[in-house]
C-alpha cells in the first residue's frame, strides 16, 4: 500500500483533532492562504548600510507553503517582523535563501549579508533565529525552535530585538511561552511541514534579493 503526503497529513489531523489542538491553527487541508506577493529582484549582495537588518526567508516561504505550523499567513509574520524592525527605526530588507532548509544556516548567510551584521533566518513553519554574522552558523543571539509557541505578537518583538542588536545595544530575550505539550503534540506536523520544506531546496540556486 502507497501512503501518499495527503495521507499522512489526513492522520496528522486526526490525531491532533482527537487531542483538542486543531482549532484555530489552520490545519483544514480546505483552508487556503494565498501566496505572498514577493518578487526576485537580483542576487543578494552584502549590504553596507548600517542601519538594515535583513530577513533571510527559507525556500518555500510564501508560495509552496504560506502560513506557519500554527495557521498565521506569511505576509503577516512579514508584517510583523518589519513592523518590530521599523520601531526601532532601522531598516528590513527581505531575501530568500534557496540552498537549505536549516534555519541555522539561512540565518547565518543573512547575517553576512546584512549591512548591521544582524540577521533573521525563518522557515516557512514558524522557527526562527536572530543571529550575528561572526557567530557560528549553530550558535546563534535567540533561537525560537518551538514554532507552535511563536505567535504575531513574538514575530514582531523578534524584529525589535534584532534591530535593536544591530544598534549595538544588548536586549533582554525575547520571551516565549512555555508548553511541555508542544513537541509531542506538533512533532508529527512538524516532520510533515520539514520534508515539504526540504522538496523546495534548490542547492545551486543563489540567494535573492525580494522586492514586495
Amino acid at each position: 500500500m502507497n501512503i501518499s503526503e495527503e495521507m499522512v497529513k489526513q492522520i496528522i489531523i486526526e490525531v491532533l483533532d482527537q487531542m483538542h489542538v486543531t482549532e484555530g491553527i489552520g490545519l483544514n487541508p480546505d483552508e487556503d492562504v494565498p501566496p505572498v506577493d514577493m518578487t526576485e529582484t537580483e542576487e543578494a549582495k552584502p549590504g553596507t548600510d548600517r542601519n538594515e537588518v535583513v530577513i533571510g526567508v527559507s525556500p518555500a516561504f510564501g508560495n509552496m507553503m504560506t502560513k506557519t505550523i500554527i495557521g498565521i499567513p506569511h505576509r503577516e509574520v512579514l508584517r510583523e517582523l518589519k513592523a518590530g524592525i521599523e520601531e526601532e527605526g532601522l531598516h528590513p530588507r527581505l531575501v530568500k535563501v534557496y540552498r537549505t532548509a536549516d534555519v541555522g544556516f539561512i540565518a547565518h548567510e543573512v547575517a553576512k549579508l546584512s549591512g548591521s551584521g544582524i540577521g533573521i533566518g525563518i522557515l516557512s513553519r514558524g522557527t526562527t533565529v536572530i543571529h550575528q554574522k561572526n557567530l557560528a552558523p549553530l550558535q546563534n543571539l535567540e533561537l525560537f525552535s518551538q514554532s507552535p509557541l511563536v505567535d504575531l505578537e513574538t514575530f514582531r518583538s523578534i524584529g525589535r530585538n534584532a534591530a535593536k542588536y544591530a544598534k549595538g545595544e544588548s536586549p533582554s530575550p525575547v520571551p516565549v511561552r512555555n508548553d511541555p505539550m508542544a513537541r509531542p503534540r506538533y512533532q508529527g506536523l512538524a516532520a510533515l511541514l520539514h520534508n515539504k520544506e526540504v522538496q523546495s531546496v534548490d542547492q545551486g540556486k543563489k540567494t535573492m534579493e525580494i522586492s514586495r
